[in-house]
């Protein structure tokens, strides 16, 4: 669920109350992550007497399975006590599993203008500190990569012409740390011709790539997971990622829905051996599942 709030109070009819806690959430119940408020990092305060409700509103709010409540202080003239309620609502999620020998590669509508902006939205869990989220390139060598190297994100955007000489340098753009946590994590991406925004759990970068948008003339193909080779005995050239995907989009398309339903635009293949069948295993299932 997305949990949106939390009020606390304390032992009924007692002198039992917490007055501060720690937080925790999780989705397989096994690896925890403590829910830190903007202004503190050291919990929430908790109740002066038993009797009285504190809420705290969560910005932002978080999806989980599980939580735990850590007090860390209490009335001394009492004992720990918690009346705890949570709020929130139902969360829509749509996964799927790479195992790192796997790709999803999704041909996009051939339409003959090219859209006035590109999102790509999703959320992604590691199980690895390095893998290819995404890739798409054109026919001379540009590209746009998504890629987690050592735990950090790394968004890589070539706009020159390989086959030609060229001044404009790619982009290389870094954010977060410590990213192979086995948490998720939410990624946009927006690109409006040579204009870039790069989101990473909710912090920005803003950037302008130099040369013409014509340059990044991008082929009708995206893939998740992998770099898919056609025609090679080994397709990829680095290493694929292992993890999950949550509520992937590109342009408003649910490509995991896509997925799900066996559609046409979909391609499911198994790297390692070049492979293109729709019957491979990439697990359309629920990930706190692989991770117990």
């Amino acid at each position: 669920m997305e949990v949106t709030a939390v009020a606390t109070q304390g032992g009924y009819g007692s002198s039992d109350w917490v007055t501060s806690y720690l937080l925790m959430f999780s989705d397989g119940g096994r690896n925890w992550k403590q829910y830190r408020r903007e202004e503190s990092i050291w919990g929430f305060p908790g109740n002066t007497n038993a009797d009285s409700v504190v809420h705290y509103r969560l910005q932002p709010p978080f999806e989980a399975r599980f939580l735990r409540f850590l007090p860390l202080a209490w009335n001394p003239r009492g004992r720990i006590g918690m009346r705890i309620e949570v709020y929130g609502c139902a969360y829509k999620s749509e996964v799927v599993y790479f195992d790192g020998q796997s790709a999803l590669l999704y041909t996009l509508d051939k339409k003959p203008l090219k859209p006035l902006r590109d999102v790509i939205s999703l959320k992604f869990k590691a199980m690895q500190s390095n893998g290819i989220l995404l890739h798409r390139e054109g026919q001379h060598g540009n590209h746009i990569t998504l890629e987690l190297i050592k735990g950090k994100l790394v968004f890589f955007l070539n706009s020159g012409n390989a086959k030609l000489p060229s001044t404009i340098a790619p982009v290389t753009l870094t954010l977060g740390s410590l990213l192979d946590d086995q948490h998720w994590h939410s990624v946009l991406i927006e690109l409006l011709d040579t204009q870039v925004n790069f989101t990473v759990d909710k912090h920005t970068h803003h950037f302008q790539a130099k040369g013409d948008s014509s340059n990044l003339d991008l082929n009708f193909e995206i893939s998740f997971g992998g770099i898919p080779t056609p025609g090679r005995s080994r397709a990829f050239t680095r290493k694929s990622f292992h993890g999950c995907l949550e509520n992937l989009y590109y342009n408003g398309v649910d490509v995991t829905e896509l997925a799900k339903k066996h559609k046409p635009q979909i391609l499911m293949m198994e790297l390692a051996h070049g492979l293109q069948d729709q019957n491979l295993k990439i697990s359309l299932t629920v990930c706190h599942q692989t991770t117990q």
